[in-house]
Formats: structure tokens, C-alpha cells, sequence
């Protein structure tokens, strides 16, 4: 998890090509059958760097099934750490779905989001989810009509 959270600074920073390039080494050594905590967390940042939205959505649903995994095997305290990630997986569905022409699953995917955020904690991070999921509603609210 700390080099995927120095790879995520990276990220932030501004370099989404290198980002990009280091998450995939991870990747390469995690692999489909490696910790799922560690997949879904590497597969929901290396989304983000993804320049064609379809491989953004492959990595957003790898980063979901993971989280499912990791919950359907109750693993406890690792389990209630990815259910507070659900709001935010299902948001970053919801607008990939929307930028690939999908507005029913987009739709379905932030209704998720939000019926999720209970698990959000009161701070700067929980804030910033409900408040995108608020963006993102606003944004498809009455529309079927693609950005």
C-alpha cells in the first residue's frame, strides 16, 4: 500500500503518464489474484490515469469487483475499509459510464454512489465524495443527452 500511495502522490502531482507506467509494474506484480485491498486500490487510481475512457472503465470495474471480494469474504476491519470506498468507486463508474454513452448505468452507478455515502466518514475526504456525487448529479439531472 505504500507504493501505491507514493505512486498516488505522483499522480496528484500531476505526472498521470508516469503514474500510469508505475502502477502498471505494480500491476504486473499483484496481478488478477493478488491482495484484493491492494487491487482495488491500485485499479481506482490507475483508472484515473487512463486517457481512453473504455480502459478507464475497464479499471474502474476491476477496482469494484475487487472491493466485492473483499467484502463477500467478511474480512473484517480490511472489509469496512473498502465498504467506505464504495461511494467513490461507484462515482468514478457513474462518470465513466456517462463519458462512454451510458446514461442508464451512469445513472444506476451514482444512485449506488449515493446510497453508499452513509459509509463516508465526517471529514475533508468524505466532504469531497458526497460533493462530487452532488456535482455529478447535477450534471445528469434531467437528461439523457451526453456530455
Amino acid at each position: 500500500m505504500t507504493r501505491i500511495g507514493q505512486v498516488v502522490m505522483l499522480l496528484h502531482a500531476g505526472d498521470r503518464e508516469e503514474a500510469r507506467t508505475r502502477f502498471g509494474a505494480l500491476w504486473a506484480e499483484i496481478g488478477d489474484q493478488g491482495d484484493p485491498l491492494h487491487r482495488c486500490t491500485l485499479a481506482h487510481y490507475m483508472a484515473d490515469t487512463q486517457d481512453d475512457p473504455e480502459d478507464e472503465l475497464r479499471w474502474d470495474l476491476r477496482a469494484l469487483r475487487a472491493a466485492d471480494l473483499l467484502v463477500a469474504r467478511k474480512d473484517g476491519e480490511r472489509a469496512a475499509e473498502v465498504r467506505g470506498f464504495y461511494p467513490s468507486l461507484h462515482l468514478n463508474l457513474a462518470a465513466t459510464y456517462w463519458k462512454v454513452g451510458e446514461p442508464r448505468l451512469a445513472r444506476s452507478h451514482l444512485g449506488l454512489a449515493r446510497s453508499s455515502s452513509g459509509a463516508l466518514s465526517e471529514d475533508a475526504y468524505g466532504d469531497g465524495v458526497r460533493a462530487a456525487i452532488g456535482r455529478m448529479e447535477l450534471r445528469m439531472t434531467g437528461s439523457d443527452q451526453l456530455p
